[in-house]
């Protein structure tokens, strides 16, 4: 493996379990075109910005294989910062899904799974066998998630995709592992320092861009945050204006591979989940009823059922996105 600047560190994991890096960490990136994120050709880059410490490169080599236990090599960028390295390097079992906790809860979902196949669609109780990697990455990165998700608050994926892209590449910082490795997402400072006009021209609307700051603004107390508990670190982010349980689900699912978050108030989730266990589409107070055998694990029925291959319904209303940047 080559790279054109030489890591600070190299290591590899041993996991007991299979691990689908590829596929877990999907959810970390935006689309072909996010600037900090990547996952392809054996390879998933991601980047993190700290604010007590410095920022961070890392790339995980995928392993040949997903449904066996397989030999996992990463590399971490962090411009000779010690304190930054070791940080990363403490996380990664807890980045990839694979530490003690984790693995004690899915081997509790995969019981409760057998116990309950006959609750589910049979393709649903098949996708587990078909994705014994599946995984909850677990980043750590409250500010650099905030970010994403604030942005992708009641706009199409389309918008938010655009708007973060035009945040990160504009306003990100060169990734410690040089090109062409993904940027490292904006620092608090620097989005504090945007104008009004350079909001509106990067197509984010106005009540966005002020949650933007609020997560800025905050940014020290929230690395605090992001080592507490899970029932803490959410009761802490609701406290901040322009954050709702949506928002704390979306980023605590990444941040901290939180197994039992739903995201309620999402525009498809609760039709899709409906679907899938009745063939019919419900709503949030539906969806939640309808998981409830599993509580403690939604979300990792959730990652289940999409991975199950059942098309959903695409009729009815459609959210649209709204360009005002000639306005």
């Amino acid at each position: 493996m080559k790279f054109t600047q030489p890591p600070d560190y190299s290591g590899v994991l041993l996991p007991s379990v299979p691990v689908d890096v590829a596929a877990n960490a999907a959810p970390l990136v935006r689309g072909a075109g996010d600037p900090t994120a990547a996952s392809g050709s054996g390879l998933t880059w991601l980047s993190f910005q700290r604010t007590t410490t410095g920022p961070v490169t890392v790339a995980i080599a995928h392993p040949k294989t997903t449904v066996a236990p397989a030999e996992i090599h990463y590399h971490i960028w962090a411009n000779g910062d010690v304190a930054a390295r070791e940080a990363v390097m403490k996380r990664m079992p807890l980045l990839l899904g694979i530490d003690e906790a984790a693995l004690a809860g899915w081997a509790a979902f995969d019981e409760l799974l057998e116990a309950t196949a006959h609750l589910l669609p049979p393709s649903v109780v098949a996708a587990r066998r078909h994705n014994p990697g599946m995984r909850l990455m677990s980043t750590g990165q409250l500010i650099d998630e905030l970010y994403t998700v604030v942005l992708e608050q009641k706009v199409t994926q389309r918008q938010a995709r655009a708007t973060w892209r035009w945040l990160a590449d504009t306003f990100g910082q060169p990734s410690p592992a040089g090109e062409p490795a993904p940027k490292i997402a904006p620092h608090p400072e620097s989005i504090l320092q945007i104008q009004s006009w350079q909001w509106h021209a990067g197509w984010v609307q106005p009540f966005l861009a002020r949650t933007l700051k609020t997560v800025a603004s905050r940014a020290t107390a929230l690395e605090r945050l992001a080592t507490k508990p899970l029932e803490e670190i959410s009761t802490g982010l609701l406290s901040l204006p322009g954050v709702g349980p949506w928002t704390v689900a979306e980023t605590l699912q990444r941040t901290h591979g939180a197994a039992d978050l739903v995201s309620v108030g999402d525009f498809h989730l609760a039709h899709h989940i409906g679907e899938a266990l009745t063939g019919r589409r419900t709503d949030d107070a539906g969806m939640l009823e309808l998981l409830e055998p599993w509580r403690g694990h939604r979300q990792r029925l959730v990652r289940l059922i999409y991975a199950s291959g059942i098309r959903f319904s695409r009729f009815g209303p459609r959210l649209a996105a709204t360009d005002f940047r000639d306005r």
